[in-house]
C-alpha cells in the first residue's frame, strides 16, 4: 500500500536511505552518506513523500521537491520485486512531467529510469563527489 509520509516513519526511512545509498554507490565512499544524514533528516520532512508499506512496515519510498525525484529507496532485502516500480508509478499518476538526476555508475538505476520511459537530458558533474550524473525526463504524452 502507498500513503503519505508520517513523521513517525523517520527513522525507518532514514535507515533505509542510508542502507541503500551505501549499497547503490559503491562508487562513492560511505562516509559522503553518514556525513549527509543529519542533513537529509533535517530535509526530508519538507519534501513529499509517498510510502510503501507492507504488513505496516516501511519497505520503500520516493521523495520529491516539486516535481524533481530526489530519490526513490526500497529496502535493500526487498529490492527486486516491483517496489520502485510501484513508487514510480504512484508519481506518474500524479504528475505530468517528472525530473531527476542518477549517477551514471549506478548501472541499475539508469537501466530502471530507461526502461521506464525517461530521457538523458543532460550529463553534469556532481559536486559534491565529482562523479559524473544523468539529468532525466519523463513526460506524460496523453
Amino acid at each position: 500500500m502507498i500513503r503519505n509520509f508520517e513523521m513517525d516513519d523517520l527513522t525507518e526511512v532514514m535507515k533505509i536511505w542510508l542502507e541503500s545509498n551505501i549499497e547503490a554507490h559503491d562508487f562513492i565512499d560511505k562516509s559522503y552518506w553518514q556525513g549527509n544524514y543529519e542533513v537529509v533528516k533535517k530535509m526530508l520532512p519538507k519534501a513529499t513523500i509517498f510510502i510503501y508499506e507492507n504488513n505496516e512496515k516501511v519497505q520503500g519510498f520516493v521523495g520529491l521537491m516539486g516535481n524533481y525525484i530526489a530519490g526513490i529507496f526500497v529496502d535493500i532485502e526487498k529490492q527486486s520485486k516491483g517496489i520502485g516500480k510501484i513508487l514510480l508509478n504512484h508519481v506518474k499518476e500524479n504528475y505530468s512531467s517528472i525530473s531527476l538526476q542518477v549517477y551514471k555508475n549506478n548501472d541499475r538505476a539508469v537501466k530502471f529510469y530507461l526502461r521506464e520511459n525517461f530521457v538523458i537530458t543532460k550529463e553534469q558533474i556532481d559536486e559534491n563527489t565529482n562523479e559524473l550524473e544523468y539529468v532525466m525526463d519523463w513526460k506524460d504524452h496523453q
